[in-house]
């Protein structure tokens, strides 16, 4: 069966999902588009994805990045996390992958669960997510307002991305489950002394966005979360060219540090976990 056709099924088996982006109405499938009943309509993408977008947004996330990012990714650079995520997730749970990126984590985690979604506001992204063998369901969307009704959601992760705890709230079920990763000051030590040793930019600091989250969802659990990633000079530069962080480094370091590569790089984060979201 092609890939739009195994989407449009899933998405029928979902019942109430997908919410209108121009009127906010439910969705239904009709054939390999979804309609609300106001008469907006969304075709599904020949890789079975969405766009709910209503015009185009630039991001600085190329095609060369986010494939890059999937090598390094596949390789297990995020394992740890993921993992541990994993490990609490419930074969009944319908998931949400916050920035989603080009979706190589959003299909680890999906192999647990009943149902899972993968959204970005990077079309490049959400382009390459079509390439991958998993069951999860992939859209182009905003975090401003996303696409899903109230209520549709057991758990939400987040890896690196901005929050929008409104509509967390809003589209996770009552007593539903949020996952947050974030940097710890170790994280990617190594790429980070290398290019900035010396400035201000060598060091870095969660506390902004771990007190904001906190102050949210008070009853959150704290879990540190440490490995040291040994790298090929391949996948050194897979990670220079995905990481933001270096991208407006010196050009000098940066070509010394592709040149002459650590060993390993420090994955430092910490898990915010939010066991039971109230409403």
């Amino acid at each position: 069966m092609r890939k739009i056709m195994q989407k449009s099924a899933w998405l029928k088996a979902q019942g109430p999902l997908v919410a209108c982006p121009v009127c906010q109405a439910v969705m239904t499938v009709s054939e390999t588009s979804l309609v609300c009943v106001a008469g907006h309509r969304i075709d599904l993408a020949k890789k079975g994805t969405a766009n709910f977008l209503n015009k185009p947004v630039a991001t600085e996330y190329t095609t060369p990045m986010l494939a890059a990012r999937r090598r390094i990714l596949e390789a297990g650079f995020f394992h740890p996390f993921l993992t541990a995520i994993a490990a609490q997730l419930r074969p009944s749970d319908r998931l949400l992958d916050v920035g989603c990126g080009e979706g190589t984590p959003t299909a680890t985690l999906a192999a647990g669960v009943a149902a899972a979604v993968g959204f970005d506001i990077s079309a490049p992204a959400i382009q390459l997510t079509g390439g991958l063998d998993t069951a999860a369901f992939f859209c182009v969307a905003d975090l401003a307002r996303l696409p899903f009704g109230d209520d549709t959601f057991d758990v939400l992760v987040d890896l690196f991305s901005p929050g929008n705890y409104a509509e967390f709230d809003r589209v996770l079920r009552p007593g539903g489950r949020l996952f947050k990763v974030i940097p710890a000051a170790s994280y990617l030590r190594e790429l980070r002394e290398g290019l900035y040793g010396g400035t201000d930019k060598a060091t870095y600091s969660n506390a902004q966005v771990r007190e904001r989250f906190l102050v949210h969802y008070p009853r959150t659990t704290v879990r540190e979360i440490n490995n040291d990633f040994a790298l090929t000079k391949a996948q050194f530069a897979d990670l220079m060219a995905m990481t933001p962080l270096s991208w407006q480094a010196p050009a000098e370091r940066r070509a010394a540090m592709l040149e002459h590569p650590p060993a390993s790089m420090h994955v430092g984060v910490e898990l915010l976990q939010v066991d039971y979201c109230e409403k």
